[in-house]
């Protein structure tokens, strides 16, 4: 006797199989009901059971207001009770997330609803934008404007809908810089994030017991870390807002009154505690594990986090693209990495059920472009198939059958213990405080300038893993200065992707070929 569709999802769940992340955060909220989810600098908190009832009320007015499974929403998101509800909503709807930078400039954000064309805007703060985005005629929704009470009417209940949402939906679009001046929206899969948290857990040992930080950015991909394993295993989560990180001495004693246990964040921000003496050895006393990526953590830095925490806490160097599900890797630093001084820590070992090949590789057969396969390789990039199928590529080892693989453009060494070593790019992309950034999506707003003629963007090193971003300007009739280049640029990107400096010149170094020649332009840099 056969099963009908219905039955068997009732007969999976029976049996504890969960294939969607809004049947598995509603199990673990059951768990865990009366326990702390979230816990807010200023002393309030979220239990489990309020969040995740908060959530089953949203879905519900998601369903009501004809939001289905497959659209997609967008969220201006300030890391409220409310604004990881609709995340947790969504989720249980079948519907994909993305959380939206409320600081970036209008006409990128315009660049992304054009992409992804939200069927509904939220907002759970009030910003500037809220305005601006008015002229794109998106139904929006402020949530901070009595919204939560309006919930009242909806069952508090998990919907039965979420039971057809199955491990191949979307569950969000987290986009990233573009060489085309149009950022691209990866996006990853119930399925995805599944794999993911179970590695998360087994890897770092996260509990309900353990206390998470969410300084990240939610717009971020190191939020995906913070939000997904620590919510999906029952512990807490401490949000600290942008005005909170921004103050170093402010962001430490936040993390310490909460009681974090652990801590993720890019190597900078770290660097940054360090060196304005924020962090002590005393500052963090419940801190059990240090996990950090994104970028290259300088060895001095690194060594001085390890005297600091060393003794107390595990430090973990990671990697992972955004397209793999936020990480893939991880490496415990020891004592015996601080032989050598001059190479970055080793990125490690893929995580287990994941794999890789390398491509365009020297004659050792050690060095290439790093290529991901395994299940936590996303879905590609969203209404974007020309870069889908650029990036997300066949398996050139398997002719047999379809094995879809993840082109990194990190270009990596295998060393004799099956490590893996970054060793820098295959293309004009970069890590600048631990967001990629295409320099083409710099130099394709640059020109978008009525003045300018001409425009070419270098990464400078200034040691093995800071740099800047230095913007080079040939403006019609030499009518441009570097402030007036940098506040104007200022309205097109993200304040990470500003250039630090502009130099204008009365025409650009050509090659040969007659392109732009980024290697004058680099000498041209040094003699400067």
């Amino acid at each position: 006797m056969g099963y009908g569709e219905n039955e068997i999802k009732e007969r999976n769940i029976t049996m504890g199989y969960i294939y969607n992340t809004g049947l598995l955060f509603s199990k673990i909220a059951g768990e865990n009901a009366g326990r702390t989810a979230l816990k807010y600098p200023d002393g309030a908190t979220v239990t489990y059971e309020q969040l995740n009832s908060l959530s089953n009320r949203i879905a519900h007015y998601f369903a009501a207001h004809g939001l289905k499974s497959g659209d997609v929403i967008a969220i201006f998101n300030n890391k409220s009770p409310i604004g990881y509800a609709c995340m947790l909503a969504a989720l249980k709807t079948g519907i994909i997330y993305t959380n939206l930078d409320l600081t970036s400039p209008y006409q990128r954000i315009k660049k992304i609803a054009e992409r992804c064309k939200p069927k509904l805007l939220l907002y759970d703060i009030d910003c500037a934008l809220r305005s601006e985005m008015e002229a794109l005629q998106i139904p929006y929704v402020n949530l901070y404007e009595g919204f939560e009470a309006g919930l009242a009417a909806f069952s508090a209940e998990l919907p039965a809908f979420t039971r057809d949402v199955t491990g191949a939906n979307g569950a969000y679009i987290m986009f990233t810089s573009g060489s085309t001046g149009f950022p691209k929206g990866a996006v990853i899969s119930h399925a995805n994030l599944i794999n993911f948290i179970a590695w998360g857990q087994a890897e770092f040992g996260i509990t309900s017991d353990d206390i998470m930080t969410n300084a990240n950015p939610i717009y971020f991909d190191n939020s995906v870390f913070d939000f997904y394993v620590a919510l999906f295993s029952g512990a807490q989560l401490a949000p600290l807002t942008n005005e909170v990180t921004r103050e170093p001495f402010g962001l430490v004693k936040a993390v310490a009154a909460a009681g974090c246990t652990t801590w993720f964040s890019v190597p900078s921000l770290l660097v940054y505690l360090i060196t304005t003496r924020a962090l002590g050895a005393n500052s963090l006393p419940a801190m059990k594990r240090f996990i950090f990526g994104g970028e290259g953590f300088p060895k001095p830095k690194l060594k001085k986090l390890h005297e600091l925490y060393g003794h107390a806490a595990s430090l973990y160097n990671v990697y992972g693209p955004t397209e793999c599900t936020c990480i893939c890797s991880s490496y415990k630093i020891s004592e015996v990495d601080f032989e050598d001084m001059n190479n970055l820590a080793p990125l490690g070992y893929l995580a287990p059920n994941f794999s890789y090949v390398l491509t365009n590789t020297d004659e050792t057969g050690k060095f290439g472009e790093l290529c991901l396969k395994g299940p936590n390789v996303g879905a590609g990039y969203y209404n974007d198939p020309e870069r889908t199928q650029k990036s997300f590529i066949q398996n050139p080892y398997n002719t047999d059958f379809n094995e879809t693989i993840y082109s990194t453009g990190d270009l990596v060494q295998v060393d004799e213990k099956g490590w893996l070593h970054f060793k820098g790019r295959a293309d004009n992309q970069v890590k600048h405080m631990g967001y990629r950034i295409e320099l083409e999506e710099i130099e394709s707003m640059l020109n978008t300038l009525p003045y300018v003629h001409e425009s070419a963007v270098i990464y400078e090193h200034i040691n093995e893993s800071l740099g800047q971003i230095v913007a080079f300007v040939s403006a019609a009739g030499g009518a441009a200065e570097s402030a007036q280049v940098i506040a104007d640029i200022k309205k097109l990107v993200p304040e990470y992707m500003v250039p630090r400096k502009v130099h204008i010149l009365e025409a650009m170094p050509k090659n040969q070929n007659g392109k732009t020649d980024k290697g004058a332009l680099k000498q041209l840099k040094i003699q400067a």
